[in-house]
Parts: C-alpha cells; structure tokens; sequence
C-alpha cells in the first residue's frame, strides 16, 4: 500500500516545491486483499465473505513537501453485522461498491454493514487524517490559535 501511494506521488510530484498527498487503500480479509468488486455479483460474494467477521482496512499514505517525502501506513479493524440476503441484495443494488476497496464505502448506505471499528474511520473512508497530520502538520495548523484543533 504504501508503495503504491508513493508510485501515485512520484507521478505528480513537483521536482522541488509543492505538496503532494497520495494515498493507497486496500481491504485484507484472510490475508488476501479485496480489491475493487468487477461486478455485482463479484460485490456480493464480498459481502457473503465479510458478513459476521472481521478485516483489516490498510492505508499507505506518502507526503511529498518541498521534495521531502514521508510516508507511514495505518490499520483499521472493521467487523461486520451477520447480513441477511436481503441486506446484502440491497447494498449491492444500491450500487456504492463499484471503485471501492472490498466492495463498500463506511461513509454512507455502507455504515449499516459495520457492527464495530476499532481504529480510525478516516482510514476506512480512503484518507488516514491522524496519520496525515502526524506527516504534514503544517495543514492542520490554524494561524493565531493557541490549542492546536
């Protein structure tokens, strides 16, 4: 993963000033990662995999400033509710899954599939905030402001 947000940086980066933010995501489930389903029927049987259990939403992040990269990468546990047929007919026919790291998207319809998370849910949305702030404070200070957030 974070190989290939660092190939995604390269591939923009200024040669000395600017800043580049890439990020990579993928969805491991019994040590295989899910990529993005091809298909309907691909996303369902993602969702017949992942229904009831766990899996590891991963995320590769690089920051490329002024030429400097830095780059880290974050974990996230998400488990899944046990989903009827119905519940996972109605998430694939709503269609969120297409271009989406194991089939589905925590920020919206994609929520009610989630019984826990134990980390961060920006990771799991496709940007590690906390790690992006640990890699480029500079965007998250606030002229003037004395407490920081």
């Amino acid at each position: 993963m974070v190989e290939n947000a660092r190939r995604k940086a390269r591939a923009v980066a200024p040669p000395a000033a600017g800043l580049v933010i890439a990020c990579d995501t993928d969805v491991v489930l019994d040590g295989e990662v899910l990529g993005k389903p091809a298909n309907p029927a691909e996303a369902r049987a993602y969702l017949d995999r992942m229904s009831g259990r766990g899996h590891t939403v991963m995320s590769g992040l690089v920051v490329v400033e002024d030429g400097e990269e830095r780059s880290g990468l974050e974990r996230s546990e998400v488990v899944f509710k046990a989903l009827g047929d119905a519940a996972k007919q109605r998430y694939v026919d709503f269609g969120e899954w297409r271009g989406r790291s194991g089939g589905y998207a925590i920020q919206t319809l994609g929520s009610t599939l989630v019984e826990r998370l134990e980390g961060s849910v920006s990771n799991v949305v496709g940007l590690p905030v906390g790690l992006l702030a640990e890699l480029a404070p500079v965007l998250f200070e606030r002229a003037g402001a004395s407490d920081g957030w």
